[in-house]
């Protein structure tokens, strides 16, 4: 009688949130989620949209209420992962010391912001869009370029949507922000 081997599958070792951090940078970026660094692929026009938008913001907080960053900062969200949005603000009094601190900061930010491209999967970014608010943001906006519209998220399923024409404003957040949907995405 022959003798059948089973094969049981290999678990994949869960990253801590120090394993994470220390990982070589090798210019491509990473969120923590479940445990297991998931590459996030973004293009350059992706950044040109996402550093447009974080100048207009900066540019509307002349009283310095908050720090605006990029897709490098991350943010410890409630289940334990690790997201970094393409643009978030977050207010100085949500701040330790109100400073941003030298790691991930815990939470989500005030304002985080997604720039989505065709090959995303709508079940992650709901997925974010979630945690996002379960750790305390009180904006989500998505930016489509391909369709040229912003979803604005108040509420985990509370949207609306924007097109073109459409003036983008920051609410009660950022209250002196204003922009036209089109400045954007004009390259």
């Amino acid at each position: 009688m022959a003798k059948t081997a089973v094969r049981t599958p290999k678990r994949r070792r869960r990253l801590t949130e120090e394993q994470f951090l220390r990982l070589p940078d090798d210019g491509r970026k990473y969120e923590l989620v479940d445990g297991e660094a998931k590459e996030v692929p973004a293009g350059h026009e992706h950044d040109v949209i996402g550093m447009r938008l974080g100048a207009k913001i900066l540019g509307c907080d002349s009283s310095r209420q908050g720090y605006v960053a990029g897709s490098q900062a991350g943010f410890r969200m409630a289940n334990g992962n690790i997201r970094s949005p393409d643009v978030v603000f977050t207010r100085k009094e949500r701040l330790p010391d109100g400073k941003p601190s030298k790691g991930f900061e815990a939470g989500a930010p005030d304002l985080a912001v997604e720039i989505v491209s065709p090959s995303e999967d709508a079940t992650d970014l709901l997925r974010k869009i979630g945690e996002y608010f379960e750790s305390g943001a009180q904006q989500v906006w998505l930016l489509f370029p391909e369709t040229r519209t912003v979803k604005v998220y108040t509420a985990p399923f509370e949207s609306r949507t924007l097109t073109a024409e459409d003036e983008l404003t920051g609410g009660d957040l950022l209250p002196d922000f204003r922009c036209r949907v089109s400045e954007l995405f004009d390259l």
